[in-house]
């Protein structure tokens, strides 16, 4: 039975709910960076490489083909951004989950949510932030909405797809690959940002360097750019309905910045650090070991990576460099950081500078590889051991020469089938 009284109740909850709503909007303070992301693929910087005029990911966006992908890149370089984009690009309903809060409950509530669009004819676009933070099970969850075309997926990650996204989701996606914000682009993010501020509050006046120095902190990413930004507005000098910025007020503001370090950069710049040893490059050697340094990467695997390339690259055209490499890392051991930066330097130093053979290595990985095709024989009779009873009587160890006593005899030390064989 229809209740006045009733009614008049739940139009009171509708109209307090929208209120209440509505002073959330207006009592939240939305940071700059939300304010001015790009509503267009025109106004997306930085990214020239993927969004071109005639990119293949254009050609396919404009062919409104939609296709899943994942965007790989550092932070702040436009992922998500380019994710809503391509989604309003085509007309695509577009449904956003972290990988740190989702799971396959919510993977479930999406597929329902694509299948009511579907009966509408709009597709689904299910955009996973950090997808390499899900398990494999949760990933392996996707495939089969994925197989037939229930949704289409565009995960983003910060971290080598490769080492993180299950293969069979690997088979299914496009992998395109995001540079971080080139300084051009990184200027003008700036200046729009400056610009926004400076008509909804006061007028600014900042020089090239203030510019210069957001740019070398933001390091690529422009969410970062645009926090200090708005924070260094702020903090700026008011007087007279106008505003001063210099790069002292920003360096006060700033905090040390960390550095960025994901898995992926762990092992680009152990391969550019122990590339940088081989070529004889002590510059970039010490650069990459301070990089890893200030990044927190454990000591005891720079030092190891020294004594690798001892051998691998130094080898015996310098034996002294094993030597010290090996020190360097008990030295590490005993003192930590930041004492140990020391031993690891003269060490890296030392290194770079050696003289460098491959000879030992090579070596060893020939014989390798000839055992693995099957030339895998015993040694001649003469070399066997002889040091029991009756070994002679099965003709081992015997015609065997002392080389102590007769180095001038010259005898057979390869198996009989590789006699002529030279590793060195």
């Amino acid at each position: 039975m229809f209740s006045l009284h009733t009614y008049y109740y739940s139009l009171y909850d509708f109209i307090m709910a929208n209120l209440f709503t509505e002073l959330e909007k207006q009592n939240k303070q939305v940071p700059l960076a939300e304010i001015l992301r790009p509503k267009t693929l025109e106004e997306f910087l930085g990214q020239s490489n993927v969004i071109a005029k005639n990119s293949p990911l254009m050609n396919l966006i404009k062919s409104q083909r939609l296709f899943s992908l994942i965007l790989w890149g550092t932070p702040g370089c436009g992922k998500t951004t380019l994710a809503r984009l391509i989604a309003n690009q085509v007309n695509a309903n577009f449904i956003e989950l972290s990988a740190v809060s989702s799971g396959i409950k919510d993977i479930k509530e999406t597929v329902e949510k694509a299948n009511e669009s579907l009966r509408y004819g709009q597709k689904t676009i299910l955009f996973i932030d950090e997808i390499h933070r899900y398990s494999k099970t949760q990933q392996d969850v996707l495939l089969p909405y994925l197989e037939d075309g229930t949704f289409y997926l565009i995960g983003s990650t910060t971290e080598n797809p490769s080492f993180q996204v299950v293969p069979a989701l690997i088979s299914r996606v496009q992998i395109i690959r995001l540079n971080s914000i080139d300084d051009d682009s990184m200027a003008k993010i700036i200046n729009n940002g400056f610009s926004y501020l400076e008509k909804t509050h006061q007028p600014i006046e900042y020089d090239e360097e203030v510019t210069k120095f957001i740019i070398n902190n933001a390091r690529g990413d422009a969410r970062t750019a645009l926090n200090m930004v708005e924070n260094s507005y702020f903090a700026s000098n008011f007087s007279n309905n106008f505003r001063q910025l210099s790069v002292e007020i920003l360096e006060s503001i700033t905090q040390k910045r960390n550095t960025r370090y994901s898995r992926q950069e762990h092992y680009d710049f152990a391969s550019a650090f122990q590339k940088s040893l081989r070529g004889s490059d002590p510059d970039a050697a010490i650069y990459y070991l301070a990089k890893m340094i200030e990044a927190g990467e454990d000591p005891r695997f720079i030092a190891r990576r020294l004594i690798v390339c001892s051998s691998e690259d130094v080898g015996n055209a310098d034996p002294q460099a094993l030597n010290i490499s090996l020190n360097a890392y008990k030295a590490v051991e005993i003192l930590g950081l930041p004492e140990g930066r020391i031993p690891l330097a003269q060490a890296v130093i030392y290194v770079a500078k050696a003289p460098k053979s491959n000879q030992a290595c090579m070596a060893i990985d020939s014989a390798l590889a000839d055992i693995h095709k099957g030339l895998d024989f015993p040694p001649p009779m003469h070399l066997r051991d002889s040091h029991y009873k009756d070994a002679s009587k099965y003709g081992f160890g015997v015609g065997y020469v002392y080389s102590h006593d007769h180095p001038e005899i010259e005898q057979q030390f390869m198996p009989d089938e590789l006699k002529d064989k030279k590793y060195l």
